[in-house]
Formats: C-alpha cells, sequence, structure tokens
C-alpha cells in the first residue's frame, strides 16, 4: 500500500494552523497546534472533564492527539 503524502508544508502547517474545537461530553475543548516529538504534525489536547454515566457524574481523563497523514516524512525547515 502507498504511503499517503502530505498536501502541504511544515512552513504552511506552522504560520496557519490553528487550535481546533473538539467537543467532549458537550463541553467544548481546544486541541493546539503540535508539532510533535516524532517529527508529525498535528493537534494535542489533554486535560479532564465530566461524562455523566445515567445520573452519576464521572471525572475522565482526555488525551487526544490528530496527526495529519504523512506530515512526518516532511523535510525539517
Amino acid at each position: 500500500m502507498a504511503k499517503t503524502s502530505c498536501p502541504i508544508t511544515r512552513a504552511q502547517f506552522l504560520e496557519s494552523a490553528k487550535a481546533v474545537e473538539v467537543v467532549i461530553g458537550g463541553v467544548p475543548q481546544m486541541a493546539e497546534v503540535k508539532e510533535f516529538s516524532t517529527g508529525s504534525l498535528g493537534w494535542y489536547l489533554n486535560g479532564k472533564t465530566t461524562i455523566r454515566i445515567g445520573d452519576q457524574p464521572v471525572s475522565v481523563q482526555i488525551g487526544l492527539n490528530l496527526t495529519i497523514v504523512g506530515s512526518k516524512e516532511l523535510p525539517k525547515e
């Protein structure tokens, strides 16, 4: 299977990417722009929120990565 190439450059991402709103359990959260230690580009969200299970609220920890497919192979600029 062929690898997917990233349609933007690393510079374009770093200059133009904005935080992404993610809604978890009805609560809006912001995933921040990130260049991961692996070299991949994307967005990262880490935090805590409360989600109801029936009538019982439970505390949950959030760990979310949104990674642009093929971005790891982009040349470092």
